[in-house]
């Protein structure tokens, strides 16, 4: 462990000290992603797959991708949103249709068994139609063996995350790494309990955490805009072999 400002985070979470606690310190996603390559630096040209949780997390997986010369892909991932707040979640469901559950929250909230399991169906069917959207008939890169490095625009509670990489997990990768430009450090220590390291670049604490306030320039992601960002990349790897999700 290690302490910050923010208190203490393990050893495997390494962020830029001159940023933390700071908001508005990327001008965009573009600028976000070239920050956390130069954070990680040592991946570059080392065969590391990149998989940007859509929307948010491609245009910042894009450029760390690009800017380290690694392979490009996507990890779809949804929320399981609550019936009466649909921008809060209560669970997720990963690209391979697998689950995790906020049971804590669940109990607190009261949420009938009825109203999650309708919910888990909901979210299955929507994270399906994006896969077919942005993936198609095209299968998953080979993870088996490989450093999978798992990326988003930032971590609020890091739940969904959290459903990412143990989606990831499942395929056997040699190691995954979550790859964040801001992140609170809850979901942070939350994050470590599934993954092997986590580069950040801004850690912040505090009651009051927004994703969005890292940023200067913000806009919600469309699929329309993820799947451009694919289409221009091209297949980085058409030979790789992979399960469809």
């Amino acid at each position: 462990m290690h302490a910050t400002d923010q208190g203490e985070v393990p050893d495997t979470v390494i962020d830029m000290s001159e940023l933390r606690d700071r908001i508005g310190v990327f001008a965009d996603r573009a600028e976000a992603g070239r920050r956390l390559a130069d954070l990680m630096a040592d991946f570059r040209s080392g065969g590391a797959l990149v998989l940007g949780i859509p929307a948010g997390g491609v245009p910042v997986a894009a450029v760390l991708a690009d800017e380290l010369e690694l392979a490009l892909d996507v990890a779809v991932v949804s929320k399981i949103t609550l019936p009466w707040n649909r921008e809060a979640g209560y669970g997720a469901v990963a690209f391979d249709g697998s689950v995790k559950l906020n049971e804590q929250l669940i109990g607190r909230l009261g949420i009938a068994d009825a109203e999650v399991q309708e919910g888990v169906i909901r979210t299955r069917a929507r994270v399906g139609r994006r896969v077919a959207e942005l993936r198609g008939d095209r299968p998953l890169p080979e993870v088996s063996g490989r450093t999978v490095i798992l990326t988003d625009d930032g971590l609020a509670s890091g739940f969904t995350m959290l459903t990412a990489v143990a989606a990831v997990r499942s395929h056997g990768p040699s190691e995954v790494v979550v790859a964040v430009p801001t992140a609170h450090t809850d979901a942070v220590r939350r994050i470590m309990a599934g993954a092997d390291r986590l580069y950040c670049c801004n850690l912040r604490g505090g009651m009051r955490f927004a994703v969005a306030s890292a940023y200067r320039d913000w806009h919600d992601v469309s699929l329309e805009e993820v799947a451009r960002i694919l289409d221009e990349r091209g297949d980085d790897e058409p030979d790789a072999p992979g399960a469809a999700p």
